[in-house]
């Protein structure tokens, strides 16, 4: 597991009292996280992952499961990574 992920998993587990959902788990369908969470997880990646959450980005579909979040954060700093070469 590489450590993005990790990370993303442990602060889920941290806010969910230690029961570690699977990775494509809908975190907010099972009634485990409510709608505090979603500014929650977005404040944890934008300042963990140095990632500017903005306008069409703030969709719950981008932080439904650990999973979707993993896949946003590598897309965003992919594209800061594309534009710091250009």
């Amino acid at each position: 597991m590489d450590s993005q992920l990790a990370t993303i998993k442990s602060f889920v587990a941290r806010h969910l009292n230690g029961f570690e959902p699977a990775d494509e788990d809908d975190l907010f369908a099972s009634g485990h996280l409510t709608s505090l969470f979603a500014v929650q997880i977005v404040m944890f990646v934008e300042t963990t992952f140095d990632v500017e959450v903005v306008g069409d980005d703030l969709n719950i579909g981008n932080f439904a499961s650990i999973a979707r979040i993993d896949r946003y954060v590598t897309s965003r700093l992919a594209g800061a990574d594309l534009a710091a070469k250009a």
